[in-house]
């Protein structure tokens, strides 16, 4: 059973498993990884979602957080399309933490909701301006196909250049690396919230 819309849902039954990698006391941490909880807090305001797992190894947390400030504030490509990748890559992980967050800054950077609902159902949203056409086609053969043939490459390229090609793909990695490391450890959705997500078809399993 799925919804008709990307809204909360709350009418769906979820196992609620326990967060593996739940947030260090601030007593417990080393000095190197107090140094870089300090800078996240200083960048971003608080310790939140994948990086309460990821300070337990500091120095790839401090290499992801640099790369996540690249990714959402200064890659070449108009934050419309910058938030088309990083939705279908949510979307494509079915990250509920992330999709939460992820769909507050498309409404904010001018996606419609349209677009926002579509993806977050699993289907082609029905109306797209040229640039998210071009950068749904390419992020969804992506991840489906685990490459992109040559007509949707070439178009994304006519749009973007290699440069906004290039920084697509790490927007991608950016937030399909997030999504792996609260999918494994269980990060849960922000204040017990409604899961924002139905799972896909193929994730609904029968009731014994």
């Amino acid at each position: 059973m799925t919804k008709e819309s990307a809204g909360p849902v709350t009418d769906m039954s979820y196992a609620v498993l326990p967060e593996r990698m739940p947030e260090i006391p601030q007593d417990k941490l080393n000095e190197e990884q107090r140094a870089v909880v300090a800078a996240l807090v200083a960048s971003r305001g608080g310790l939140k979602g994948s990086f309460k797992a990821l300070v337990r190894s500091p120095q790839l947390m401090d290499r992801i957080q640099k790369l996540g400030a690249f990714v959402r504030f200064e890659a070449s490509l108009d934050l419309r399309v910058n938030r088309v990748a990083s939705l279908l890559t949510t979307r494509h992980w079915s990250n509920q933490y992330e999709w939460s967050g992820n769909t507050v800054l498309a409404r904010e950077a001018g996606l419609s909701a349209d677009i926002i609902n579509a993806i977050g159902e699993g289907r082609r949203p029905e109306q797209m301006a040229a640039d998210e056409e071009a950068a749904y086609d390419f992020v969804t053969e992506l991840l489906a196909n685990k490459g992109v043939s040559d007509r949707t490459y070439a178009r994304a390229v006519e749009k973007f250049g290699e440069h906004g090609v290039i920084d697509m793909l790490g927007i991608v990695g950016y937030y399909g690396l997030l999504a792996m490391v609260m999918n494994a450890v269980r990060t849960p959705v922000v204040n017990g919230s409604p899961m924002p997500l139905a799972p896909m078809p193929q994730q609904l399993r029968p009731t014994l």
